[in-house]
């Protein structure tokens, strides 16, 4: 079975966040079949695919190296950019079935564009141990299905050094549950995006996400009411690589907007259970 790594949300190729996407199974496999793979992989996500008698639809599962995740925007768009750059899928919109329910993606130029769930935040006291856990004092505290520390600005996003340990312990208020925590603050004024972010998900296995796209389905509806607009373009700062996006609200759904990079072409050597 083929197999590729492809960063997502990358400006350029090492940049982003990797995925692997595993070509299209007639049947799922195991669970455990699929953990160990991811486990093996030890990228944020795995994306594997289920084939149906649509061409352009296909099953979608997504697994970190710890669990089975309920949405996942970057090994989405993997998936796409490997149906359609790899596989030579000729369609002019993919549908996926998912836990999140049907996604979309199309293409949008040298980018794809990914249509999900908004998911807008409310506005919680701070929790107790989150400033010291993130070694900085947010500002506020938002909750989606994850947690929304909003820092003073973007310095302070970048030059944070968590506890991994405490931040596991911490977000019992989303509802993905805790140990999955994004500061965000609004970015410097020359910079060319408006918000900058970083995402500690030691609560799925990840000490730190390179970029993530289903963040942004909560950070977009908070900043897109922040900022009065519709659109807005997202960077988010995992030192030494970084992702970028550009969101657009559409009332109940978000369009997320990236572009995917193939960096390895590789052949699985196992089968299936």
């Amino acid at each position: 079975m083929r197999q590729w790594t492809i960063d997502a949300f990358a400006p350029a190729p090492f940049r982003g966040n990797p995925a692997c996407v595993v070509e299209p199974f007639d049947a799922w496999p195991s669970p455990n079949w699929m953990q160990a793979l991811a486990a093996e992989n030890n990228q944020a996500e795995t994306a594997f695919l289920l084939k149906t008698a649509d061409p352009s639809r296909y099953g979608l599962r997504w697994f970190t190296p710890a669990v089975e995740a309920p949405i996942c925007g970057h090994a989405t768009l993997a998936a796409a950019h490997a149906l359609f750059f790899e596989m030579g899928v000729d369609a002019p919109l993919l549908t996926f079935d998912t836990q999140a329910g049907a996604l979309t993606v199309r293409r949008d130029g040298e980018r794809l564009e990914l249509n999900f769930p908004a998911d807008p935040p409310r506005q919680i006291s701070v929790p107790e141990g989150l400033e010291q856990a993130l070694g900085a004092a947010p500002v506020e505290v938002w909750a989606g299905m994850y947690l929304v520390a909003v820092m003073a600005d973007e310095a302070t996003v970048r030059r944070l050094k968590p506890d991994q340990s405490a931040v596991a312990k911490l977000g019992g208020e989303a509802s993905g549950g805790p140990g999955q925590i994004v500061t965000v603050a609004l970015a410097d004024p020359d910079r060319p995006y408006q918000v900058v972010s970083r995402f500690f998900a030691p609560g799925c296995g990840i000490a730190e996400d390179p970029t993530t796209g289903s963040a942004h389905c909560i950070l977009m509806p908070l900043y897109g009411d922040k900022l009065g607009r519709e659109v807005l373009s997202f960077h988010q700062a995992y030192p030494g690589r970084g992702g970028d996006l550009d969101c657009e609200s559409r009332g109940a759904r978000v369009l997320l907007r990236g572009r995917g990079f193939t960096v390895m072409d590789s052949r699985l050597r196992v089968e299936p259970d």
